[in-house]
């Protein structure tokens, strides 16, 4: 019975039309609630079934389980930016049916280079890895036969044919610096250890791309380093060292280096944007951390998810995709922290 009813039918002995029938049954506007009910009733009545939940139910839905990696110095107290990232790869995981672990990797798991544990237990379909490991490891968990398929995320390394998706850190700099610029500024610096992540790299040749198109001589460049070259862990503003002689600006490599930047320029008397102007990357703080609103460049989180799923799922289901670097365009957005000279 249910198989032979139709919208038509239904529409018939309502007297309205078909498209009217739709629109009820699907909660679209512009029918009243007392004829989206009458039509509801007598559907129900009738066994009428709508094709798509025919074909929800026809589809079987297969879930997986994802791990994302990630370093244990990603994941201080207040760079959380990962930690963000993450979460949205879980919650938009959720939302297409699979679940995610997130595993997180010390020094001394790195440097015995141990396999993660869900990799080890069998317990992950594919492994999405953020930020930078060390070339030893990656080489390990690539070489190793267990047949899960790995993705970068927010980083990349073209020594290994490893897919990845990451933010448009060398353009973002770039019209940052342009920014800068525009504003007035000739002496522009720049914070960040220029090989520390890939994404630091990129940004720094952002940075100095700008430079050069405005005729600036990129041997006298500043370059302040932002976190340990042994732990890639970031200073504090205590431990941050300036140079004698400062640039009136400032390009950092993410918002937490620049509100580390501008807490130390307070600290030495200096006043963010009156005296200094400083800019970050992301659009990320951990809240209350600066008292400063920070210019920068906000990176689309949901779109390179989004991306860095359909990659991992059309993998493990073995089907076609777009392979290589995926590079996903932010936008940027203007704060306080840059005064027009």
């Amino acid at each position: 019975m249910a198989k032979s009813v139709k919208l038509a039918d239904i529409a018939k002995q309502c007297g309205v039309s078909s498209v009217t029938v739709s629109k009820a049954l699907s909660g679209q506007k512009g029918v009243s609630e007392e004829m989206r009910e009458k039509i509801v009733s007598l559907a129900d009545e009738l066994g009428y079934k709508q094709p798509s939940a025919k074909r929800v139910q026809e589809i079987p839905t297969k879930s997986y389980n994802i791990a994302v990696l990630i370093h244990e110095k990603y994941l201080d107290k207040y760079d959380s930016f990962y930690f963000r990232l993450y979460q949205t790869i879980a919650s938009s995981a959720v939302a297409k049916g699979s679940f995610t672990t997130l595993e997180i990797v010390n020094d001394m798991v790195e440097k015995s280079l141990s396999l993660p544990l869900t990799v080890q237990e069998n317990k992950a379909d594919g492994v999405i890895i953020m930020g930078k490991f060390s070339t030893e490891y990656i080489d390990m968990l690539i070489s190793t036969p267990n047949h899960v398929p790995y993705v970068y995320l927010d980083t990349c390394d073209a020594r290994v044919d490893m897919d990845s998706v990451i933010s448009d850190s060398f353009y973002g700099s770039y019209y940052l610096t342009n920014y800068l610029f525009e504003m007035g500024h000739k002496k522009i610096g720049f914070m960040g250890n220029i090989m520390g992540t890939s994404s630091i790299t990129d940004r720094y040749l952002g940075y100095v791309k700008s430079l050069m198109e405005h005729g600036q001589d990129i041997k006298d460049i500043c370059i302040i380093d932002d976190r340990s070259e042994e732990t890639g862990i970031m200073y504090g503003s205590d431990k941050l060292k300036l140079p004698k002689v400062l640039p009136t600006a400032f390009v950092c490599n993410c918002d937490l280096a620049a509100s580390v930047l501008i807490k130390r320029l307070e600290d030495e008397g200096y006043n963010v944007p009156d005296d200094f102007s400083v800019v970050g990357y992301d659009n990320y703080l951990f809240p209350g951390l600066c008292d400063v609103e920070i210019t920068t460049y906000e990176v689309d989180m949901v779109e390179m998810v989004k991306k860095v799923l359909d990659i991992i799922i059309k993998r493990i289901e073995g089907k076609p995709y777009k392979s290589g670097i995926n590079i996903v365009e932010g936008k940027m957005i203007v704060r306080n922290s840059v005064k027009k000279i």
